[in-house]
């Protein structure tokens, strides 16, 4: 079985596919809702294949009962704020916004239109919603917020898979901002004695030049923050990283796949169907600012084994007993 196929497995025994898909609008109603999108297509397909599943699951059904106005900024953040409003112009009935940025750009485009964020980070304090529990506006939906534990997680079996690190460094894209991660990882690297160096880069055109910053610095390992406008470039940031000797850790199974060291973090592939649920409720009836923002519950660690050999790490028997994906 493929990872695609597995993931849509994993959907269809899901709790959120328990709900009969003849609860779908019966009035023979089409619903327009618009989907905005900071990377490419191709580089989240796996995960959006997932996304149309779990809404087909609960009664949507693309071209059917729903249209969806797509709108994908191809990696450039600066274009999200046009592309929102082209939304907003059209009276969509809802829009889906993918991402941190995504969603920012969704909310300062409209406060009517209901928008339902998917894996944004930190909400409350980018002022997307008031509360998690009283979103208290047109914004809802999942988040990856889960106290910033998660973070200093990430940190942690980062050093155990290399234990001699001592100046790490820490690669984020200023245009999608994850406040809570980077805070926390720094918080982090003070507890654990650790040099956190902090290298930004807003697209693939300044890779080269952080990575070169990175070997000029010395660098023992690098962490990749959970940037969806990052994720696009995991081929290309995997092929860096393993070109200059660093051990990486990033918050997405996808990176892992495309080479990359490790990642903890959330299953995308699986908690999307949650965002989906929250199109199925406001399709219904449902108000944004009765829906409570959900926070993942689980975290799945991913090693590639193949790139550890190729940088000469032998796993830890501790990591490998407990990741929840083995690449080899």
């Amino acid at each position: 079985m493929n990872r695609r196929d597995s993931l849509l497995a994993l959907l269809a025994g899901s709790a959120l596919t328990t709900v009969p898909a003849a609860r779908a609008q019966s009035a023979g109603r089409v619903y327009r809702i618009g989907f905005l999108s900071a990377p490419t297509r191709e580089s989240v397909e796996q995960v959006h294949v997932a996304f149309l599943e779990a809404l087909r699951q609960l009664g949507w059904v693309e071209g059917k009962n729903l249209v969806i106005e797509y709108r994908w900024a191809d990696g450039r953040v600066d274009r999200l704020p046009a592309l929102a409003a082209e939304l907003v112009r059209l009276e969509v009935d809802l829009i889906v916004a993918p991402g941190t940025s995504a969603a920012l750009a969704a909310k300062n485009a409209t406060r009517s239109i209901p928008i339902v964020m998917m894996f944004s980070n930190d909400p409350v304090a980018l002022g997307l919603v008031v509360s998690l529990r009283h979103p208290g506006g047109n914004v809802t939906g999942t988040t990856f917020t889960a106290g910033s534990e998660i973070f200093g997680k990430q940190l942690q079996i980062l050093k155990e898979m290399v234990p001699s690190a001592k100046r790490v460094a820490l690669l984020s894209n200023t245009a999608d901002p994850n406040p809570i991660q980077i805070a926390a990882l720094e918080a982090a690297a003070r507890s654990m004695g650790l040099a956190l160096l902090r290298h930004e880069a807003r697209g693939p055109d300044e890779f080269d030049s952080a990575f070169d910053a990175m070997a000029r610095e010395r660098t023992d390992a690098l962490v990749v923050t959970s940037s969806s406008t990052l994720l696009r470039h995991r081929l290309r940031l995997a092929e860096l990283a393993l070109k200059a000797r660093l051990p990486t850790m990033f918050g997405f199974r996808e990176m892992v796949d495309a080479g990359g060291l490790m990642a903890y973090g959330v299953n995308m592939g699986v908690f999307v169907a949650h965002s989906a649920a929250y199109v199925d409720k406001i399709l219904r009836g449902a108000k944004p600012a009765d829906l409570p923002v959900e926070q993942p519950a689980k975290f799945e660690l991913a090693i590639n084994v193949k790139t550890a050999r190729a940088l000469g790490i032998v796993v830890p028997p501790s990591l490998l007993t407990r990741a929840d994906g083995l690449i080899r």
